[in-house]
């Protein structure tokens, strides 16, 4: 019970507690919400608390408050505390004394997104962050994987269970990478080379990395996708009197051929999710088209599969497949930024 409020703050007290153990002596910065998001302000977290860990490379150590429930016990679900999580995030340390504000910035977006969607993260999941991730900069740090933090893990309180979520930045490449193989070992395997996952705004993608690249490789091919939806803007499927139509960006295609090969390779479903249409991926014993409630089901044998990943890093153009009554349609792919200038156009 909190002796000014009256209220009772046992959950916030038990997030505070667990970083004044791993922080012992230390007093945390906390950069505390002004106006409330139930009183319209725009930031839905109650605040951000930061703290300067020595832990291996210097760095800065963000842990939110809010996406727990952090006062009364509000929820039916008595097992878990709100969403069941708080976000965690490290930062390399350079010679300034206050951390940097745009960490702050990047977890209320998340909380945004989780807020306004209800949808939560979990160990394994990605994002990506549609630029980089800390604005006005070149970095090519643009999305984000999620794992348990090493160092805060898990939790029982008053409210309910949580486990502390590091957000870990990635390049493009590497999230993509990320989806083609299990999520989680993905980040095992990044922090072999990047101590703690630490965000470092100037680091390059370790897809170029030799070593990094063969684990990664080895790790799709022994392990396959754990991701089995793949959401693309541009996705229409047709199937007329037993003869199927995929239209498709050019510039998603590689990636779809990759999991492609990491699902439906390894015996699982793959999910194509558009704004208009839905087509799913499995593997058979012979390639069959059909409509399955509203969605174009593509089954696929080893020489369908095989004709159709071929196919799929190809440039803007239509491509009738042999192996199955399907033509692929690839157009193409514009890039653009937030004001909706294209960037790039990808053919």
């Amino acid at each position: 019970m909190n002796a000014e409020t009256g209220f009772s703050q046992e959950g916030f007290d038990a997030v505070s507690r667990a970083l004044e153990r791993l922080y012992p002596g230390q007093e945390g910065i906390f950069y505390r919400t002004v106006i409330p998001y139930a009183l319209g302000g725009k930031d839905p977290l109650d605040g951000i608390e930061v703290w300067k860990s020595e832990h291996g490379v210097p760095h800065w150590h963000y842990v939110t408050y809010g996406f727990t429930e952090l006062y009364e016990k509000e929820s039916d679900i008595s097992q878990e505390s709100g969403y069941g999580f708080e976000l965690t995030f490290r930062l390399k340390r350079g010679a300034e004394e206050q951390p940097p504000a745009w960490p702050v910035n990047l977890l209320q977006n998340l909380a945004r997104y989780v807020f306004s969607t209800g949808n939560g993260f979990g160990p394994g999941h990605h994002m990506s962050c549609n630029g980089p991730i800390a604005l006005d900069t070149d970095t090519k740090l643009t999305a984000l994987g999620f794992r348990v933090d090493p160092e805060l893990g898990e939790l029982d309180t008053p409210n309910g269970h949580m486990r502390f979520l590091q957000a870990v930045a990635l390049t493009g490449d590497e999230m993509e990478a990320m989806m083609c193989w299990d999520g989680q070992r993905f980040l095992e395997e990044l922090e072999r080379c990047i101590p703690l996952c630490l965000t470092d705004l100037k680091r390059v993608s370790q897809m170029g990395q030799a070593a990094f690249s063969e684990a990664w490789k080895a790790g799709v091919e022994r392990d396959g996708s754990s991701v089995g939806v793949l959401y693309l803007d541009e996705v229409e499927a047709q199937l007329e009197d037993g003869c199927g139509y995929l239209r498709l960006g050019a510039g998603r295609a590689p990636l779809l051929a990759r999991m492609l090969r990491a699902r439906v390779g390894k015996g699982r479903d793959l999910c194509l999710y558009g704004r208009d249409s839905t087509v799913r991926f499995r593997s058979g014993v012979r390639p069959v088209l059909a409509w399955e409630d509203g969605i174009l089901t593509v089954t696929l044998d080893e020489a369908a599969m095989e004709e159709l990943c071929t196919v799929l890093p190809f440039h803007a153009g239509k491509y009738p497949l042999s192996a199955v009554p399907l033509s692929i349609v690839l157009i193409p792919t514009r890039i653009t930024d937030a004001e909706g200038h294209v960037l790039e156009v990808i053919e």
